[in-house]
């Protein structure tokens, strides 16, 4: 009798060892919605000790080989963000089943210098630390990065992205700002995603660096109206320089402007204080600075730089955290064009 109950007990506690370590392995928070877990500053501490340093360097030499990647590479960022998330999917090429993001015909503008550092990033990483850096991680810190090398403010990055297995270029119309859209378009761009007006007018602030392609704004500067060659919100000397600029425009796409014209290669509120003086690029530009919600914050930018670097950062380290993939919902990609 003795040693039946014995036996028992030994079963009861083998069973009991069962289940604990059954409900162990289960995520926390199913039978609901799986935590997501979370992402940590020092993610990579031991995993790839060298990580944030390589990146630095890599980026480095490549903004002083082509000044234009540091524009190229934040715009990069906030397409691939805004979108789905920051989860390096708008790095993905399309293949003969399904045509990919960075194929859609808003992305087909994206400069090949953003893509070429995150891979150059990559491919020194995958050296130091194989299958262990996710290209997401890679995108967003080199964009703060290069941003800070170009004058604009530190933000700190939080790590642990995941890459997604999913790019569709289907997913991308009416989900990302174009400078033809009115400005409430763009506003709900936004708002969908949990950004206040403010924080879209401080992001649009990016807009001080980089340039735009001819045909993005020349039905502001070609035959406007019958009684107007060009959009009245214009410099009338500006739209002059414009159009001499953009005269081969039809035959040379190619052919682009700087967005800031005073200081093109700075990160600074340039932007804002061109803006009172018709010095905008882009429709969106104009509309950004006469629309009654949106003027109030263009006015205080302009005047008030450091608190334009202010809210940009914190709108950065925003957008940097949205619809991060973690755990099981993504991979860390081998190749940052490709899932594994």
């Amino acid at each position: 009798m003795a040693m039946a109950i014995m036996q028992m007990q030994n079963l009861l506690l083998l069973l009991l060892a069962i289940s604990m370590a059954v409900v162990e392995a289960k995520p926390r928070g199913s039978g609901a919605r799986a935590a997501s877990p979370r992402l940590y500053t020092n993610y990579y501490r031991k995993s790839c000790p060298r990580f944030e340093q390589i990146v630095q360097d890599t980026v480095t030499n490549k903004q002083i080989a082509s000044p234009t990647t540091a524009a190229a590479t934040i715009r990069l960022f906030l397409h691939d963000c805004l979108l789905n998330g920051c989860d390096a999917s708008t790095l993905l090429s399309s293949t003969p089943f399904n045509k990919a993001e960075r194929d859609a015909d808003i992305n087909l503008s994206l400069p090949g210098d953003a893509f070429d550092v995150v891979v150059r990033a990559k491919t020194a990483i995958e050296l130091a630390c194989p299958n262990t850096v996710s290209c997401a991680d890679i995108l967003a810190v080199a964009t703060r990065d290069l941003l800070t090398m170009v004058g604009g403010p530190f933000y700190t990055v939080p790590l642990g992205r995941k890459d997604s297995r999913v790019s569709r270029a289907s997913d991308v119309d009416g989900n990302l700002p174009k400078p033809t859209m009115p400005i409430s378009e763009i506003t709900r761009i936004f708002a969908q995603r949990g950004f206040s007006v403010q924080e879209m007018v401080a992001l649009c602030g990016a807009h001080t660096v980089g340039f735009s392609h001819c045909k993005e704004f020349s039905d502001g500067i070609y035959n406007y109206s019958k009684s107007s060659q060009c959009d009245p919100q214009y410099n009338p000397r500006f739209a002059a320089g414009l159009r001499k600029a953009c005269a081969d425009y039809h035959n040379n796409p190619t052919l682009s402007v700087f967005n800031d014209i005073m200081t093109p290669n700075k990160f600074d509120n340039m932007y804002f204080q061109n803006l009172a003086k018709g010095l905008g690029l882009l429709k969106s530009d104009h509309t950004l600075n006469s629309d009654p919600a949106t003027k109030p914050f263009v006015d205080l930018y302009a005047r008030d730089e450091n608190r334009f670097f202010t809210d940009f950062a914190l709108a950065m380290q925003k957008l940097s955290v949205y619809g991060v993939k973690t755990g099981r919902a993504g991979e860390i990609r081998r190749r940052c064009d490709q899932i594994n």
